[in-house]
């Protein structure tokens, strides 16, 4: 073997190396197109398909395999080459004589392998693997049905379905081709589209054209509605071509007729437009804006509907003074957003400011959203309520002066924090900056004071004490060692548990503790000189204190009634002429006879079963179940359309009549029957002989 022959045996090896490569990008690039084949169908596969294998090549780039590559390889898969597989392509010139040696040595070993090592094929095998994975994936999804394709000339938007997963219908073999031409209403924004089928789903509203060729002329063709409205089709010169064309409102079936020949039941589906659906996310339900913070509530929310919203307003109403004094205003205030895209979904966002409105302290804000879509449909929302604090009632000094609102004085040194606070804030311009701070810093000293003070509610103790010494000396005696009562003494605390302190209601304690918490809060910002900041929580403190100072009082208002006017002339007469005890009647049907029809053709249906033939009263009760089986298919077709079907075709023949066809119509029935309510009564006992009524009379003795 010469040089030559040894370079020929690398470079086939590279070939297939890169040939592997290559094949291994392919089956890849089919994984990914075989999965988006199921999700959009075969062009997008076709150039997901084209758009992965360019990409995967580039990446890779298997033609860039060089020799060198493929002689370290060798060297790592085969020791008997001794590493020296690189001789190989070092021209004969540089070799020296043990090179020389070597070299053949190599040439003897090269030609005698005969197998590829598994890194060539390492990556050709694992995207094998996965293309059959993929493969099985995609299989599944298609046999699930979660996803389908659109039939050829729809849209997503149309609610055509698939023509793979229709059933074929049957139709009069008179009738040589039809179209139906559906045209949706214009605020839906759907386009007008032709089907070759006479099951229908439309949207509400829409007209249906139909075009019905027939091979041969017939002199009457007409479409019979829920077995009562027939529509008769306008007829060409040759009486071989009809139309028709009809508004489709409510759902059914309908059947074509011709020359009093009937078809199959055609399904009519009707796709409800709905009401827009309004979610708003802020604010909440109640919303209470507290003294110190900006009178504005921010409103968002969003807005989806079925084709296509037209408008949207914020309907608010504002409510000034109290009791009989109090007066209303309406606003209609519109969302910055215009609506003349007509979209499906909006997020609307919109600020108001209180004091745009006229809003002062103590009045309140009641609004709620209306949506209007195309087809002026409104819908609106739960009325929320804004509330702005009234600070001069917080301030109220009355229940001083009458006695009946006592205030304590420690219900009124939050007031003065509050008082003090903003006073600083209006001379904070005319006094110096440490001025400003030693001040602020001592209203935060009075909140400090003041919390601890309700703390004791609370069953807290003093600052003072937290971290102090636990006073072990006492257990430095050994003869100590076990005495539980001293150990007791020192580790526990002998005052009443801090939850359970001051034999507060639970909601109070709770009330309690979030006013500590909004102390806290303005003892930050004032010892942080920001009073600005303090005063929202002080408010809110306040106000809690006032609803918890309510809350354990107890009383009942006065109330008053003022009844008619009495007319002596007929006072203490005993006449009762104009008091008429009412009348209403009403008509239940006993149960046995609720139903009764269905009840009955379920008995004919079971003799039909065995062969045996029925006379005309039985076939009359299969009439009758035919009826109430027909207004129910009318509303709902999905259900009870197959069972319509055949009981008509159990009434064509009864002696031929198919079991499953029975079955069928059975169900229907089974599902149509309900439990009917159970009249009133009387009580029934078992006869006694009347000893109980003796029993009964001897006991009044």
């Amino acid at each position: 073997m010469d040089k030559r022959q040894g370079i020929e045996q690398l470079n086939a090896l590279r070939g297939r190396w890169v040939a592997y490569e290559v094949a291994a990008n392919v089956l890849i690039a089919a994984a990914i197109g075989a999965l988006c084949f199921v999700v959009f169908g075969w062009e997008w596969a076709l150039a997901l398909f084209a758009i992965s294998l360019l990409v995967l090549l580039y990446i890779g780039r298997p033609w860039k395999i060089s020799q060198q590559k493929v002689a370290a390889l060798l060297n790592l898969y085969y020791p008997q080459l001794e590493e020296s597989c690189n001789l190989v392509l070092k021209p004969y010139s540089e070799l020296n004589l043990l090179e020389t040696l070597q070299l053949a040595k190599v040439e003897a070993v090269l030609q005698a392998l005969n197998d590829t090592p598994k890194q060539v094929t390492k990556h050709l095998r694992q995207a094998g693997l996965c293309l059959m994975v993929m493969l099985a994936v995609s299989f599944a999804i298609a046999k699930s049905g979660i996803l389908s394709h659109s039939a050829p000339g729809t849209s997503p938007n149309n609610p055509v379905a698939d023509n793979v997963k229709q059933v074929p219908e049957k139709v009069l073999p008179q009738i040589a081709s039809q179209s139906l031409e559906i045209i949706p209403p214009a605020y839906t924004g759907r386009a007008r589209r032709e089907q070759n089928r006479f099951t229908l789903n439309v949207e509400e509203g829409s007209a249906v054209k139909w075009t019905i060729q027939t091979n041969i002329a017939v002199r009457q063709l007409s479409l019979i509605f829920n077995e009562m409205d027939v529509l008769r089709l306008s007829a060409n010169s040759n009486h071989t071509g009809f139309t028709a064309q009809k508004i489709i409102s409510k759902p059914g079936f309908y059947q074509v007729s011709i020359d009093g020949k009937l078809s199959d039941l055609y399904q009519i589906e009707v796709i409800k437009d709905n009401p827009p659906v309004i979610r708003i996310i802020t604010p909440k339900p109640y919303t209470f804006i507290d003294g110190g913070e900006k009178p504005q509530v921010n409103i968002s929310t969003q807005l989806t509907d079925d084709y296509g919203i037209s408008n949207a307003l914020v309907m608010a109403t504002v409510a000034k003074g109290s009791g009989e004094a109090v007066k209303f205003k309406e606003y209609k205030i519109p969302f910055d957003q215009s609506f003349a895209a007509h979209s499906a979904k909006y997020d609307l966002k919109k600020l108001i400011d209180l004091k745009k409105l006229g809003m002062e302290p103590g009045d309140e804000l009641y609004f709620f959203i209306q949506a209007t879509d195309n087809h002026n449909q409104q819908s609106r929302t739960d009325a929320y309520t804004v509330s702005i604090q009234d600070t001069a009632a917080l301030f109220s000094m009355n229940g001083m002066v009458n006695g009946v609102d006592f205030k304590p004085e420690f219900f009124r040194s939050e007031r003065q924090i509050i008082l003090d606070a903003e006073r600083l804030l209006k001379e904070k311009d005319t006094i110096s900056a440490q001025a400003f701070k030693d001040r602020s810093n001592d209203l935060g000293t009075d909140q400090k004071l003041l919390r601890l003070r309700y703390g004791k509610f609370l069953g807290e103790e003093s600052e003072s004490d937290i971290g102090a010494a636990a006073g072990n000396d006492v257990l430095n005696n050994p003869a100590d060692f076990s005495n539980i009562n001293k150990i007791m003494d020192v580790y526990t605390d002998k005052h009443d548990n801090a939850e359970d302190a001051g034999f507060f209601e639970p909601n109070q304690k709770e009330q309690l503790k979030a006013t500590l918490t909004e102390m806290w809060n303005a003892e930050l910002h004032l010892r942080l000189y920001k009073p600005q900041d303090a005063l929202p929580f002080a408010y809110k403190a306040l106000r809690l204190l006032k609803d918890l100072q309510q809350k354990s009082r107890s009383y009942v208002a006065k109330s008053s009634f003022k009844p008619p006017p009495l007319k002596m002339e007929k006072r203490l007469s005993g006449e009762l002429k104009k008091i008429i005890e009412p009348d209403v009647h009403y008509t239940i049907k006993p149960a046995e006879v609720q139903f009764a029809t269905l009840k009955n053709s379920v008995a004919v249906l079971e003799q039909l079963k065995t062969g045996a033939e029925i006379n005309a009263s039985s076939f009359h009760t299969l009439q009758l179940a035919a009826q109430e089986l027909s207004s129910k298919a009318a509303a709902q077709p999905g259900m009870y359309l197959a069972s319509v079907s055949a009981m008509h075709r159990i009434l064509a023949a009864p002696k031929q009549a198919q079991v499953t066809d029975i079955a069928r119509v059975e169900k229907a029935i089974q599902q149509t029957l309900q439990t009917a309510k159970a009249l009133p009564n009387a009580s029934s006992t078992q006869p006694d002989m009347g000893l109980s009524q003796q029993y009964y009379k001897n006991l009044n003795k």
